[in-house]
């Protein structure tokens, strides 16, 4: 596979569309398990069974949420991290805690960087992984723009419990970086995801850092009537 051109073509086509300090990881009862700018939202694509999960997916919710937000965003996207830090909170309290929704977190690397600090996020079992993903984005300027990201991101990755040479196994584990590369380009493939952040809600392409009161209108399209 040739990673570089991969990573170097998907991040100018998210580039192009310019959509747009804490250290404690969430601890709140959830399934992080492996289990099975604006632009206006394409058309219906599948519908929400359609929509299958891959056996290491990592999923935040419940297993029977009616609503399912597979999430596809680079850990050195400014708009992923502007999407974490502003409207995932809210959506979080009041869809996924309260058993409305699920979030299934995918990786999508625009850069080489991005791609290592999937590989070491994939490395964190259990609540820890969504722990230290949020850690990131909530970091990401300190860690990404670092005189040396990977040394700032082996520190931030032994809070999580990775010890340097766990934290190097990881970053350079081939079959990983590979299976990230996989699930990057299926999401290409099936969902058409050509920039991050992208979202697919229940068959629903949308795509952008939106607001909780335009991400929520979204998810109300699909939450049973109370």
């Amino acid at each position: 596979m040739k990673r570089r051109n991969i990573l170097i073509g998907m991040g100018a086509v998210a580039l192009g569309a310019g959509v747009g300090g804490a250290y404690a990881f969430m601890r709140e009862p959830a399934q992080s398990a492996r289990t099975a700018g604006n632009t206006a939202a394409a058309p219906q694509l599948a519908a929400a069974g359609d929509m299958p999960l891959f056996a290491d997916d990592r999923i935040l919710g419940a297993e029977d949420a009616p609503v399912t937000i597979i999430e596809y965003s680079s850990l050195t996207c400014p708009h992923c991290a502007s999407f974490h830090r502003g409207t995932l909170p809210q959506v979080k309290a009041e869809w996924i805690d309260t058993g409305r929704a699920r979030l299934v977190y995918r990786h999508y690397p625009l850069d080489q960087l991005g791609l290592r600090a999937a590989a070491a996020a994939n490395c964190i079992e259990g609540d820890g992984f969504f722990g230290f993903i949020e850690v990131l984005f909530q970091n990401q300027q300190s860690w990404s723009r670092n005189e040396d990201p990977i040394g700032a991101l082996q520190k931030l990755a032994g809070l999580a419990g990775l010890s340097p040479e766990a934290f190097e196994a990881c970053i350079t584990d081939e079959a990983e970086i590979t299976r990230i590369l996989e699930v990057q380009t299926d999401g290409r493939d099936t969902y058409e995801v050509a920039s991050t952040p992208s979202f697919v809600v229940n068959g629903q392409r949308v795509v952008g850092a939106r607001g909780y009161d335009e991400f929520k209108t979204v998810l109300e399209q699909f939450a049973p009537e109370t």
